[in-house]
C-alpha cells in the first residue's frame, strides 16, 4: 500500500507540475505576444541599433525554461547571428535606413560568428551608409566587431579590454578520484584530446601545441582585420598594445591616442553626435530594432516556392536523442528525408555548428545527406564557430565546404570512454552483484574495471571506427587515405589551415553557400531559401530534468561537500554519454577570455 500510495502520489504530484508549468508558459507566451506586437515604423532616416552585449546564438531556438524562469516569468531571447545578418542585409537595401548604431559591451560569442557579423557590416558599409559604434566597455569581440564602424566612440570612465585569444580547460582527474570514478579511455589520434580532462591534471605538450598554433592563426587573422579599418594601427602595434602598454587596463584618452578610438564621449551625448554625423535633428532620429527589419522579409520561410534552396541547421552536441540545443538524429535525419525527396528543394546548404558527438548519430546523419545527394541534388556545407570530429563527419562527403577563416575543424578521430564506478557505488553504499550465461554478457560494465582482453577489444572497435571515419574523409574530399592519416589525428585546424591543407574548398560565408547552390543547380533569380528545422517548444521537455536532483545529491554526497556544482553537473553529463564518441576538446574560444570547459 505504501508503494501504490508513493507511486499515486508521485504522479499527482508530476500532473500538479504540468497544469502549474503549462499556466506560466501561457503566461510568457503572451507576454512576449504583447511584446513583439508592439511594432517600429521604419521611417525616412532610421537607424538600426545593434546590442552588442550579451549572448549570440546561431539562430533561434526554442526557450531554454528552468524552474526559476518560470516561477519569476524572467524569460529573454538571445539575439541570433542568423536574425542579426539578416537585419543589417535588409538595412543595406532599405532607403529609410540612414545607419547603424552599435551599442557595445561584454559580448558572448565564439570568434566565427563576431567575424561573420563583422563581414555582414562591411557589405553595408558600401551602401555609402554610416557606421556608428559606442562603447561604456569593449571586450576583444565588441571592439573586433565595432572595429569595422566609420566612428569609434569610447565613454571617458570606460575601457577597451584588448587582450589577444585565449581559453582555460578544467581538468576533472582529481574530482573524478575523490567521487570513485575511473575513467577507462581508448583512443586513436595525437591529438585527441578530448578525453585529456578525464585522465590528466593537466595539458598535454601535443594538446598545447595544437592550440598555440590554432590561437595563432586566428589572432593573427583578427589583429589583421582590425589594422586594415583602423588605419593609426598595425597588426603588431596592436599586441605592442597589449603586451606592453597595457592597454586593456590603461585610460581612456590612451585608446584615443593609440588609433583604436576616435573620440571620447557618455552615452547621454550620442543622440546628438549621431544627428550631427547624419546631418538630422536630434528629435527626427528614429532608432530601430534588428527583429523590425527581420519581421518585413520573409527570408528563410518560403515553404510553397517552387524552386527552394533549404537551409538547414545542424547545431549544437550530436547526440542519441536529446533536446534543444542539441543535434538529435532521430529528429535531423526524417528531416533530410523528406528534403530529398521534396521535388520543390532543387539543393541545400546544411548549416554546420557543431564540435562533433555521438559516433552512431554522425553516422546516420552522414548516411541521410548521402541519400539527399542520390537524388542529383547539390549539397553545400556552410561551417559556422566549429565543424569538428562529428561535425567533420557530416560536412565531408558534401560537394562544396564553405567555412568562415575563424572556424575550427578537422578533429578527424575517435576515442571511447567507459566509466568504472565501482569506487562511488562504495561510496554511497551500493553493491552491485551480477549472474549472467556468458562472462562477457554485462560487458562494459560500469561498475568494474576493464581487463586487457576487453580494452584490447575496445580498441580494435574504436581503431575500426576511425577507419570508417577516414576512409570517408578520402572519399568526400578526394584525398589518399595517407595525407587524411598525416591530418588527422584527432588535430583542430582553423579554417585558414584548413583549406591549405584540402579539408576545406572555401572561405565564406551561409549566403556565399546558398549561391554557390543556386548557380550550380542552374536557378536563375528566381529561387527563394527556406529554413529547416522549424522550431518547436514543450514544456514537457523540462520534466524528465526532474530524475536529475537525486543523481546530482548522491555525487554531492559522495564529495561530501568539497564539489563545484558546475563540475556534478558535467560528470553526470560524462555519464550519460555514449561510449563512442567522435567530439572534439573541450575547449570553446571566447573573445573575451572567458573560462570556459
Amino acid at each position: 500500500m505504501n508503494a501504490l500510495s508513493s507511486f499515486v502520489g508521485a504522479w499527482i504530484a508530476l500532473v500538479l507540475f504540468g497544469v502549474v508549468a503549462v499556466l506560466v508558459c501561457i503566461g510568457i507566451v503572451a507576454k512576449l505576444g504583447v511584446a513583439s506586437s508592439t511594432a517600429e515604423s521604419v521611417s525616412k532616416g532610421s537607424v538600426l541599433t545593434i546590442e552588442l552585449s550579451g549572448m549570440i546564438q546561431e539562430r533561434e531556438t526554442p526557450l531554454d525554461l528552468d524552474y526559476i524562469s518560470l516561477i519569476t516569468r524572467d524569460v529573454s531571447k538571445p539575439q541570433t547571428l542568423s536574425g542579426l545578418v539578416t537585419a543589417i542585409r535588409e538595412a543595406k537595401e532599405n532607403k529609410n535606413i540612414s545607419a547603424i548604431y552599435l551599442k557595445c559591451g561584454v559580448i558572448s560569442a565564439a570568434p566565427a560568428t563576431l567575424n561573420a557579423l563583422r563581414n555582414a557590416l562591411g557589405e553595408f558599409r558600401k551602401s555609402g551608409k554610416k557606421i556608428i559604434a559606442y562603447g561604456d566597455t569593449y571586450t576583444n569581440g565588441s571592439y573586433y566587431v565595432a572595429s569595422a564602424a566609420d566612428s569609434v566612440f569610447l565613454n571617458p570612465a570606460g575601457a577597451l579590454m584588448l587582450q589577444g585569444l585565449g581559453s582555460t580547460s578544467l581538468y576533472y582527474k582529481n574530482l573524478l578520484d575523490k567521487l570513485g570514478v575511473e575513467m577507462q579511455v581508448v583512443k586513436v589520434g595525437t591529438y585527441k584530446s578530448a578525453v585529456e580532462p578525464y585522465i590528466l591534471n593537466e595539458m598535454s605538450a601535443p594538446a598545447r601545441a595544437q592550440l598555440d598554433t590554432l590561437y595563432g592563426n586566428m589572432w593573427q587573422y583578427i589583429r589583421t582585420g582590425i589594422s586594415k579599418d583602423r588605419k593609426k594601427v598595425t597588426a603588431a602595434s596592436i599586441d605592442s598594445l597589449i603586451s606592453k602598454d597595457f592597454i586593456f587596463i590603461a585610460p581612456a584618452e590612451d585608446n584615443v591616442k593609440a588609433g583604436l578610438v576616435d573620440r571620447l564621449a557618455y552615452e547621454r551625448n550620442m543622440d546628438n553626435l549621431i544627428a550631427d554625423m547624419l546631418g538630422k535633428d536630434k528629435e527626427k532620429l528614429n532608432f530601430i530594432s534588428p527583429q523590425t527589419l527581420v519581421d518585413q522579409t520573409s527570408w528563410g520561410q518560403e515553404y510553397n516556392s517552387k524552386k527552394q534552396i533549404a537551409v538547414l541547421y545542424a547545431t549544437g552536441e550530436i547526440v542519441d536523442g536529446g533536446g534543444s540545443g542539441t543535434i538529435n538524429y532521430q529528429k535531423l535525419v526524417p528531416i533530410i528525408i523528406k528534403l530529398a525527396e521534396n521535388d520543390k528543394v532543387k539543393g541545400m546548404v546544411l548549416r554546420v555548428n557543431s564540435p562533433g558527438g555521438a559516433v552512431f548519430g554522425s553516422k546516420q546523419i552522414a548516411d541521410a545527406l548521402d541519400y539527399f545527394q542520390s537524388k542529383g541534388k547539390k549539397l553545400a556545407v556552410s561551417m559556422g564557430d566549429y565543424a569538428a570530429s562529428g561535425g567533420y563527419w557530416i560536412s565531408c562527403c558534401s560537394d562544396k565546404i564553405f567555412a568562415d577563416p575563424l572556424t575550427i575543424t578537422g578533429s578527424i578521430g575517435i576515442f571511447g570512454l567507459i566509466p568504472n564506478v565501482a569506487g562511488l557505488a562504495e561510496k554511497i553504499g551500493v553493491t552491485p552483484q551480477s549472474v549472467s550465461t556468458n562472462p562477457e554478457a554485462d560487458f562494459p560494465a560500469l561498475y568494474k574495471p576493464m581487463n586487457e582482453v576487453q580494452q584490447a577489444a575496445m580498441q580494435k572497435y574504436v581503431e575500426r571506427g576511425y577507419d570508417e571515419f577516414i576512409k570517408r574523409v578520402s572519399i568526400g574530399r578526394h584525398m589518399d587515405e595517407a595525407k587524411v592519416r598525416k591530418i588527422g589525428e584527432g588535430r583542430v585546424w582553423d579554417a585558414q589551415k584548413a583549406k591549405q591543407i584540402g579539408l576545406v574548398d572555401a572561405l565564406g560565408s551561409l549566403q556565399d553557400a546558398i549561391d554557390w547552390v543556386a548557380s550550380e543547380e542552374k536557378l536563375g533569380d528566381n529561387w527563394s531559401v527556406s529554413v529547416y528545422p522549424s522550431l518547436e517548444s514543450s514544456v514537457w521537455e523540462l520534466i524528465p530534468e526532474l530524475s536529475n536532483v537525486k543523481m546530482q545529491n548522491a555525487l554531492k554526497d559522495a564529495l561530501k561537500g568539497d564539489y563545484d556544482d558546475l563540475a556534478v553537473k558535467f560528470i553526470i553529463n560524462v555519464l550519460r554519454q555514449k561510449p563512442l564518441q567522435a567530439r572534439m576538446p573541450l575547449i570553446e574560444v571566447k573573445m573575451d577570455r572567458s573560462s570556459i570547459f
